[in-house]
């Protein structure tokens, strides 16, 4: 394994930075098309060549799909093939105790539709209430479809370790998760990563830099006051709470841009290239606002932090309070602190 590639499955490999698509979907503002598809294409001209969307993401599996119609017509098909793209099958909270296979089937072959491709390179699945039976089900269903041909990789979205355990158990080839994971938020760390390790299941990170919050720009600024600016900081905001309060995450921004200085690099690149270093982490993903921004996070695959590194920002992370417990637990509390901001609903309305 390079510091820039990773063996996700035997024969497919994806870059250690994974493009993200959350802020191409419709609800982060007005998308120019073509710039969209154009910028899709730079990032993939600079090593990072691998994309992560959804079902739920409006208009994001579109766009990545004419970004790779376009590789096709410009470069070739070898060109289009090298294109990892990851989806995610997120069934609405009110739909799952009808979950059924005809419904896994039709979801599968519309993201087909949208990606221009015969077969999705990884479905990852996400599964909103445990209290629902119909999720080792549905991953049966899934696996079908993989050994079909439709599927080529098998992972989940934010399962905790029993409920992954009880997917593994049920012979539901896996080889990957989706998580939250950064030096603020370390719950894959607690029980999940063992599991993991046994199984060969890989993590696929996301929060690296916790909604913008790990970053230059909140080093030395005062706590933020309320309502802030969008659901991604509100978010993020209680993940800093959880971690030990602002003084503690300032104290965190410091020790993070030590570190970067000594690498010539900003904060940002050395949360996501921690992250990088954690145990069964194959993958960080990051998101873009903009083609600059979307080369720059070239630059985390070319950090490695060494033991002084990564002491440094350890002792300010032993300090930490929390997040406690095991993945996605806080959020699935749709009563709590953190779940009270999720949309579980997400798909009304597309086609």
């Amino acid at each position: 394994m390079s510091a820039k590639t990773f063996e996700l499955s035997p024969g497919y490999t994806i870059s250690r930075v994974i493009r993200g698509g959350w802020q191409l979907a419709g609800g982060h503002g007005a998308i120019d098309r073509q710039q969209a598809v154009a910028d899709l294409i730079a990032t993939f001209d600079a090593g990072i060549w691998t994309y992560d969307c959804a079902d739920i993401y409006t208009g994001v599996e579109e766009l990545i799909g004419a970004a790779r119609l376009r590789l096709a017509s410009e470069r070739g098909l070898d060109a289009a093939a090298r294109m990892k793209v990851h989806t995610k099958l997120v069934p609405d909270l009110e739909r799952l105790a009808g979950i059924s296979r005809d419904y896994i089937r039709g979801i599968v072959d519309q993201s087909l539709r949208r990606l221009k491709t015969e077969r999705l390179d990884l479905v990852q699945f996400h599964w909103w209430d445990y209290a629902i039976a119909g999720y080792v089900d549905a991953m049966g269903w899934l696996n079908e479809l993989r050994l079909e041909g439709k599927v080529r990789n098998l992972g989940t979205t934010n399962f905790d370790t029993p409920r992954l355990a009880e997917i593994l158990a049920a012979g539901i080839p896996l080889v990957s998760q989706q998580l939250q994971y950064s030096v603020l938020d370390q719950r894959p760390a607690n029980s999940l990563a063992g599991l993991a390790a046994k199984n060969g299941v890989s993590f696929l990170c996301y929060g690296s830099v916790a909604g913008g919050f790990l970053s230059d720009k909140w080093l030395d600024v005062a706590e933020p006051s309320t309502p802030l600016e969008n659901r991604s900081l509100v978010k993020y905001k209680l993940i800093i709470d959880d971690f030990g309060g602002w003084e503690l995450f300032q104290q965190l921004l410091r020790a993070l841009k030590a570190v970067g200085d000594r690498h010539g690099v900003d904060i940002a690149t050395i949360a996501s290239a921690w992250v990088l270093q954690q145990p069964q982490a194959a993958a960080v993903i990051v998101g873009a606002r903009n083609q600059a921004h979307a080369l720059a996070n070239t630059k985390i695959m070319d950090v490695a932090l060494d033991a002084e590194d990564m002491a440094g920002i350890a002792a300010v992370i032993a300090q930490s309070q929390g997040p406690l417990g095991d993945v996605y637990t806080l959020e699935r509390d749709r009563h709590g602190r953190h779940g009270s901001i999720m949309h579980y609903n997400l798909n009304a309305g597309r086609t």
